[in-house]
């Protein structure tokens, strides 16, 4: 009887601890998901394929509207954070020096990624574990052939077309630009807009500013409806991709998949001791208070769809003033994919010892220049990734069909990749901070909000 009544209390605690907590939620939803996904796919085989693929569907269906209603906010979101951020900011003289500083130490992290990467590949060299068999399954027999000598010729942008990529970067049309969905110029036309209303009257630009509010408390109260169903979406995600990869596939390319995870962990450990060195926080305070983000990027491989919730926890929980926040995030949600030029890096030098093409000194660095400026402004959207690795591939030598032998496991990196990417804007966010306002930011860890 007093077993039966300690057993009661003990599930009463734990469900009440889970409901309080949206990252235990998340991981409880991870954990169910992989688990349903693995029991109706092809490792157990116990349903047909089509049965499979459809109940993997519907289940699919929250997690896929629940990316759809992110999607549905987040163009007015980001207008509205980045032009907020930057007119009605308090320290509007240092709106330069924070574009500088923030562009920089995306270019920086995003070279020391790639470097990881490569420099993890030729250690742990996971092409070698590859069997030859497995290749020619993979790869169509009339594939182009392979060069022998490691020669390779890069299509990399001459001089002469700088100035047509540096123009069509810019909007030709505001309104255009924000249907359009391109991220890189909505960033840029909602900075033109907030540099411009910095130059007028605040009596002038405080109409706009308060519609801008407005609009940004309405995205809110969305996002805020929708994270109550995070769980379930993570649930159905999971339970879709683990459905469709099987165990298989992840233990013909374990290694490759191990590399992949390891480099991406040695990042996570950079930006932490960035955080730690520069922002002046604790290693703990930051995993702490950034868990939930990481935990929904990992399960939606969308670092779009994670920006209200990041914008969220570094101003309410790691004490980032709104004006930073508001230009860091939505900035590095575009172009900081520090975790995708990490993965490039490692999927190039996997495929290269596949194919047995020595790509040598020159080759490297040509990857890390492409990874680095392919991964700069592409968008945050799942998949994204796998096209990147296509161009830089075909750069080096490399056939690109050697895709296909790592497709099975791209989205479970994707997700991992994804969720390194938002712990690089949340460490790139607090570093801006400390530099732009010096001491503002409390060291103390007593002052960290518990989580929901």
């Amino acid at each position: 009887m007093e077993l039966a009544r300690s057993l009661i209390n003990l599930r009463s605690t734990l469900v009440t601890h889970v409901k309080r907590r949206l990252w235990l939620q998340v991981i409880v939803a991870m954990i169910l998901g992989v688990g349903f996904g693995v029991v109706i796919g092809p490792t157990f085989g116990w349903l047909d394929q089509d049965t499979s693929d459809l109940i993997a569907g519907w289940v699919a269906l929250p997690g896929r509207l629940f990316l759809l209603v992110i999607q549905f906010v987040i163009v007015p979101l980001i207008v509205a954070s980045v032009i907020r951020g930057i007119a009605a900011g308090e320290a509007n003289e240092n709106i330069g020096r924070l574009g500088v500083s923030t562009v920089l130490f995306f270019v920086a992290t995003t070279i020391i990624a790639v470097a990881i990467g490569i420099g993890a590949a030729l250690i742990i060299q996971p092409g070698n574990y590859i069997d030859q068999n497995l290749l020619r399954a993979m790869i169509p027999a009339g594939d182009a052939a392979i060069p022998s000598d490691g020669d390779f010729s890069a299509e990399m942008p001459t001089m002469r077309d700088l100035p047509d990529i540096l123009t069509g970067m810019f909007p030709k049309d505001p309104l255009a630009t924000f249907v359009s969905g391109n991220m890189l110029q909505i960033v840029i036309s909602a900075g033109i807009i907030g540099i411009a209303l910095v130059s007028m009257a605040a009596d002038q630009r405080k109409p706009i500013l308060d519609l801008l509010a407005s609009i940004q408390s309405v995205c809110m109260v969305i996002v805020g409806w929708v994270l109550k169903f995070a769980p379930l979406a993570v649930f159905g995600l999971l339970a879709n991709i683990s459905a469709r990869v099987g165990i298989s596939t992840l233990l013909a390319t374990s290694v490759y998949v191990a590399t992949v995870v390891a480099g991406l962990l040695l990042l996570v450990i950079v930006y932490v001791l960035i955080v730690f060195i520069v922002g002046r926080i604790s290693p703990r305070r930051f995993l702490t208070a950034a868990r939930e983000v990481i935990l929904l990027a990992l399960s939606t491989s969308s670092s779009a769809a994670v920006m209200p919730l990041s914008l969220s926890v570094v101003e309410q929980k790691l004490g980032v003033r709104s004006s930073i926040a508001r230009f860091v995030i939505p900035l590095g949600t575009t172009v900081n994919m520090g975790g995708t030029a990490l993965y490039q890096g490692v999927a190039t030098l996997f495929l290269a010892q596949v194919f047995q093409v020595d790509i040598g000194i020159t080759g490297m660095v040509l990857v890390v220049v492409m990874a680095t400026g392919a991964s700069i402004g592409s968008p945050g959207t799942p998949g994204v990734g796998i096209v990147i690795l296509a161009t830089i591939l075909e750069s080096v030598g490399i056939p690109a069909a050697g895709i296909a032998l790592i497709m099975g496991v791209d989205r479970i990196l994707d997700m991992c990749r994804t969720a390194v990417n938002v712990t690089g804007d949340l460490s790139a966010s607090l570093v801006m901070n400390r530099l732009i306002t010096e001491d503002h930011v409390p060291s103390d860890d007593s002052v960290l909000p518990q989580s929901p």
